[in-house]
């Protein structure tokens, strides 16, 4: 089993995040143990921040043992597709595309995706194999 892994579980680890954190290196150890855990280049570019390098980012990646793969050409399109949806049913947040990329390229391979759910990824992506981390603190 490969799971993509989104941008806000690698940064509870980055940032040490007190509620999330626990849950979410919990998630990615399991995800790990059951396959292979990749990322895209929209998460690549949502945690180098969090980072003082491009080494650092490197080492991290290496260290938890995240492959690239980039987003295909079918992932991208229907990211566009969905996102116009969004927009045309008076979505707001501007910045939810690099989720939209994160979670069509997820559907277009196959994989899980590792990501808190924040409403639209259940709404929008029907199809989507999602772990959310954070569900582990709802019980």
């Amino acid at each position: 089993m490969t799971t993509l892994i989104d941008s806000s579980v690698l940064l509870d680890l980055l940032v040490d995040d007190p509620h999330f954190g626990g849950l979410s290196e919990t998630a990615i150890r399991n995800a790990r143990t059951n396959g292979r855990i990749v990322v895209c280049e929209a998460v690549i570019a949502e945690i180098r921040p969090a980072l003082s390098s491009d080494k650092e980012l490197h080492d991290f990646c290496e260290d938890i043992g995240l492959e690239y793969e980039p987003c295909d050409y079918i992932a991208a399109v229907r990211a566009g597709y969905i996102y116009s949806l969004y927009l045309a049913n008076k979505g707001s947040a501007k910045r939810v595309l690099p989720d939209f990329l994160i979670a069509a390229q997820a559907v277009s391979e196959g994989y899980d995706l590792l990501a808190r759910d924040r409403g639209y990824y259940r709404e929008y992506f029907q199809d989507l194999a999602l772990i959310d981390p954070s569900s582990a603190s709802e019980s």
